[in-house]
């Protein structure tokens, strides 16, 4: 790797080794299950989580470095997940962060291979519509890595409930797919809750749409005029 490159990777190391703790700090995960990846701007190449390695212990050093077949490049095992995130970022050169989850109330949606239609305007707003379902896949090839192209080509929700699995979500950076995660999992849980208190009642299409162009081009800080 050239100096650019190896300062790319290094800062994505640091980036990636922080955002481990959103997860922990929103309950995302248990033990160390659980994963976030970043492409390197410009590379075939992505940063990901180790496997097996405690939330405590993990530094940017600890972070490997893979090619987008899931070759390692440097470092030592990396996550049981990395071919699904390589998968994802050789079909998807707009995704630059993926990041997967077993937190609880996203993760039930998953074992009732339910989607979680769109009740709420933090939804709407965050998600274009319903949280779709995606199909059941083994861990270890490319099987997750397709359900989640397919599944969310052409979507608007940048997260994906994987049947009796998990949620995986998709960013145009690793925070950017932190966030989906932590949004995804409040989602559920309201949802949920609405659902057991009686029959949620549905946004119209055309106010989810309103509401998803408001809040993905309107809303927020935005770079200064000159």
């Amino acid at each position: 790797m050239n100096t650019e490159v190896t300062r790319q990777v290094a800062a994505l190391r640091d980036t990636v080794a922080r955002l481990h703790r959103e997860l922990t700090r929103y309950d995302l995960v248990a033990w160390t299950s659980g994963n976030v990846s970043a492409r390197v701007p410009g590379q075939e190449l992505m940063v990901i989580k180790p496997s097996g390695v405690d939330y405590d212990d993990l530094t940017a050093e600890t972070m490997v470095v893979c090619d987008l077949n899931g070759t390692v490049v440097d470092g030592t095992s990396p996550s049981s997940d990395t071919a699904a995130h390589a998968y994802v970022y050789r079909a998807m050169p707009e995704v630059g962060g993926v990041v997967h989850t077993h937190s609880g109330y996203a993760t039930a949606w998953a074992a009732r291979g339910e989607a979680i239609p769109c009740w709420l305007t933090a939804q709407a707003d965050e998600f274009g519509g319903e949280i779709p379902i995606g199909p059941f896949a083994l861990i270890g090839g490319d099987d997750i890595g397709k359900g989640i192209v397919s599944t969310l080509s052409g979507h608007r929700s940048p997260a994906v409930l994987m049947r009796n699995h998990g949620v995986f979500t998709i960013g145009k950076d690793a925070r950017a797919a932190v966030k989906a995660a932590v949004m995804c999992e409040d989602v559920a849980r309201t949802a949920h809750l609405a659902r057991a208190l009686g029959q949620p009642v549905p946004i119209a299409p055309a106010d989810i749409d309103s509401l998803y162009d408001r809040y993905q081009n309107v809303y927020g800080q935005r770079p200064p005029a000159h």
